[in-house]
């Protein structure tokens, strides 16, 4: 399990779209959960939204309703859908994996670089 890669951010007006995704630099992309975090300017890095390999799903309040999150197995990514983007959605976004291969494993903690998502009001 390696690092993860994050892609998809950019600049975009407000009430727009983006879809950031998040895949493994190796080949093998085993979780038991995969979150989304951001971190906007002179603010703490919070949670935006998670995904477990069972599929369960958990939003920020701020982001639900606009935001989902979701694995694509064909491409081996999980991505992050932004819809009606606002300007306090700015931030850089990192996704992180957890995995314990075994009960008495310790747990595996990866993150990726994070991309930057401006939004223009």
């Amino acid at each position: 399990q390696g690092s993860l890669v994050e892609s998809g951010g950019g600049l975009v007006q407000t009430v727009g779209s983006l879809k950031l995704s998040c895949a493994p630099s190796g080949s093998r992309f085993r979780f038991d959960v995969l979150t989304w975090y951001r971190q906007g300017p002179g603010n703490q890095r919070e949670l935006v939204a998670s995904i477990t390999s069972g599929g369960s799903t958990t939003y920020a309040d701020s982001v639900k309703g606009r935001f989902t999150v979701f694995r694509d197995n064909a491409k081996n990514t999980v991505s992050l859908q932004m819809n009606n983007l606002k300007p306090d959605d700015t931030a850089v976004y990192s996704c992180s994996t957890r995995f314990k291969p075994c009960i008495e494993c310790n747990d595996f903690v990866n993150w990726g670089q994070g991309t930057q998502v401006t939004v223009s009001s």
